[in-house]
């Protein structure tokens, strides 16, 4: 009632109208532009490639476009060279010191220079990605045969124009959603990306439960399942372990005292995101995706596919084993890239902060890598469970996969995250403009 409530708050305030109003239409157009197919892509080459082993490969990427890439339209790739672009530049902006400057002493200038770089970095990904995709398409089936020479390269040319357009125009569109909506625009654009598959989803277990293969009570089990996941996620998405600061006092200029007083550092417990499982799942991919090699080496690697497909049964339960373990593995990486915790510890004592009980400097440095090394172990567990709760829970509810592809996985983290995002940003206009008259 609270979240109903909050929208229509939101709705009354006439700004604020405008503003979701505006997303509202972005992500309209959006799923339009998911249905506008590329010239020259058969939509039964398309399905015969995702019934091939090469679905696996491709799945990520249809996840984030929507279903666009199975269509094949104009925004095929969605917006996933940009997540990538981003990716790279958070890691380089940790590894060289030029952009490290830039991003923290750099200010707003540094930031829009990096966010230039972003984009070009965006503009060759999807170049570049374009002509994978282009070039996979080739390798089956009859797509561009009996072309050769430049009648070959017109087409191939034309295909990769198009669809790295259509991530310049969904980049565009993100970036205007968050300027004139509300909320972070290429979120809330993978987020409609993700809900757009959901009336399909229903329509198939409609059709699954009409045809007998469900029944009913397996239908409503599945609702428990997602509502009882769902709530979860919310939990460990929000889940924070804080760290006690005191704050001494300190003698200001002039004189002043300032008093000390107690605060408390926010460490969240999935401090990592998302980020762990898609990593994961770009990585077991990679045995599907060469598997269309052909000769020995493809031969090899189809055999290794079957080890990297989670399941209840053997060789599943060894692939989620080792599903369980990269995504560990990955989440230790991606947390120590993003958290500085010698960093941290430094500027609790340049502020003249101390952690209660902990003396300032290594001894601190060290307490908070023990406290951030025993939460993200405890977030890693989370993401492994939620990932793989995908795979497992059709096989308990004999449902068959794919059949509702929200109860799990890194569609479901995105789509709770990106909600409760967006949530406090409409909380937060409607504070502001609650306390509007005070502060005046």
């Amino acid at each position: 009632m609270g979240l109903i409530r909050s929208f229509a708050a939101a709705w009354q305030i006439p700004e604020l109208k405008k503003r979701m109003q505006y997303v509202l239409i972005a992500l309209a157009i959006q799923v339009i532009a998911i249905h506008v197919p590329v010239p020259g892509i058969s939509g039964a080459e398309m399905t015969k490639l995702f019934n091939s082993g090469m679905g696996g490969a491709l799945g990520l990427i249809d996840l984030f476009s929507g279903g666009a890439l199975k269509n094949f339209s104009v925004v095929a790739m969605g917006i996933l060279p940009y997540i990538n672009a981003s990716i790279i530049m958070q890691l380089l902006t940790v590894a060289v010191p030029s952009l490290e400057r830039k991003a923290k002493e750099g200010g707003e200038s540094g930031r829009k220079e990096i966010n230039k770089i972003t984009r070009w970095l965006t503009l060759g990904l999807a170049i570049f990605q374009g002509l994978l995709l282009v070039g996979t398409l080739r390798t089956q089936g009859s797509l561009f045969a009996g072309q050769h020479g430049f009648g070959l390269y017109v087409p191939i040319f034309q295909i990769v124009l198009s669809i790295t357009a259509g991530t310049a125009f969904l980049l565009w569109l993100g970036e205007s959603i968050t300027e004139k909506g509300i909320g972070n625009g290429v979120s809330l654009i993978i987020f409609g990306n993700i809900m757009v598959r959901l009336p399909s989803n229903f329509g198939q277990l409609f059709e699954l439960t009409k045809g007998g293969a469900v029944q009913w009570y397996q239908i409503i089990a599945l609702i428990v399942v997602f509502v009882a996941v769902t709530a979860f996620v919310v939990a460990m998405v929000e889940a924070t372990r804080k760290v006690p600061v005191q704050h001494a006092r300190r003698v200001m200029s002039g004189g002043k005292v300032a008093q000390g007083g107690s605060t408390f550092l926010p460490f969240k417990v999935n401090s990592a995101g998302v980020m762990p499982i898609i990593f994961a799942m770009a990585l077991l991919a990679l045995p599907q995706a060469a598997s269309q090699i052909p000769g020995v080496v493809g031969h090899w690697m189809t055999r290794l596919s079957i080890w990297v497909l989670p399941g209840p049964t053997f060789p599943g339960a060894v692939a989620a084993v080792i599903y369980t373990a990269v995504i560990v593995f990955f989440t230790y990486f991606y947390t120590a890239v993003m958290m500085n915790i010698p960093e941290m510890s430094d500027n609790l004592k340049k502020w003249n902060a101390f952690v209660p009980g902990i003396r300032p400097g290594k001894d601190t440095t060290a307490y908070l890598d023990k406290v951030m090394s025993r939460i993200t172990m405890a977030g890693a567990i989370f993401l492994a469970f939620v990932a793989l709760i995908q795979y497992f829970a059709p096989a308990m509810l004999k449902i068959p996969p794919g059949a509702f592809s929200l109860y799990g996985g890194t569609s479901l983290l995105i789509v709770v995250g990106v909600a409760l995002e967006t949530m406090k940003a409409i909380e937060a206009q409607l504070m502001m403009r609650h306390y509007e008259g005070f502060i005046k």
